[in-house]
């Protein structure tokens, strides 16, 4: 909705993005990397799923993953 009416002027970012799997933490509305992509993010904000991941570095790599599949 944004983006249609602003079109690419303002940079979108989401936070509460959390991986399929991971849990909610106290975040109440949650979306997954490819999701908030798909519906217009320009950036995402993920902090406990990879700080709080066994391998952090694995985390952030699938996440990335997981966005450049999107499109």
């Amino acid at each position: 909705m944004i983006k249609a009416r602003f079109g690419n002027t303002l940079i979108i970012v989401t936070p509460g993005v959390r991986p399929e799997g991971t849990a909610k933490d106290d975040q109440v509305r949650v979306v997954t990397p490819a999701k908030a992509i798909m519906t217009g993010a320009n950036h995402i904000v993920v902090g406990r799923p990879i700080i709080g991941a066994p391998n952090p570095g694995l985390a952030a790599a699938n996440i990335l993953r997981e966005i450049a599949n999107v499109g």
